[in-house]
């Protein structure tokens, strides 16, 4: 194993670290990607309901955006497995990793959009414009909360914790290694 340069603590090659990245963030897609398909099938068959019709104009416009979102954060959540298709063999398995890791982050915030203004939608035709309003900010402060501030406090306990001096020697001594 001394041929292989250690990137950290999993002594792995560049080319073996990118590879276990793109699987992890695959497998994160198909779990996001559920989620996706089932509010754009919903938002699909909205359309074909008897109630449809009696939308104003405003819910009409909000359905058409909230239904365009979804399909865009499915194309985006569909993306790397695309792009890994046509790159594939091609060495270029950091970049893949990257690109597809950046967009999955911009679907993520139009997953939140389309799922905040899928419950405001719902929640006015139902309730009302002030429920739905109140739904839609609750909606936002859940997706907000719980994937970008929980991370975030996970990421500084882990830093702040006694174990992380040890961590932070351990990825400097593996960065620094020949």
């Amino acid at each position: 194993m001394a041929d292989r340069p250690p990137h950290d603590e999993r002594n792995e090659t560049p080319l073996e670290r990118a590879d276990r990245n793109f699987t992890e963030l695959l497998q994160e897609l198909r779990v996001i990607q559920a989620g996706v398909q089932i509010l754009f099938a919903f938002l699909l068959t909205l359309a074909f309901t008897p109630r449809f019709p009696s939308l104003d104009t405003a819910q009409r416009a909000a359905y058409v955006s909230r239904l365009l979102l979804s399909m865009l954060a499915a194309a985006l959540f569909m993306a790397p497995a695309a792009l890994h298709r046509t790159l594939f063999q091609q060495n270029v398995k950091p970049a893949i990793v990257r690109i597809s890791s950046r967009l999955a982050a911009v679907g993520m915030v139009v997953l939140t959009l389309a799922f905040t203004g899928s419950v405001l939608l719902v929640v006015d035709v139902s309730l009302g414009h002030t429920a739905g309003i109140a739904a839609s900010a609750g909606t936002f402060v859940v997706c907000a909360g719980l994937w970008r501030a929980l991370p975030r406090l996970v990421q500084r306990a882990v830093v702040s914790s006694p174990a992380a001096p040890e961590r932070a020697a351990g990825r400097e001594r593996s960065e620094h290694s020949p």
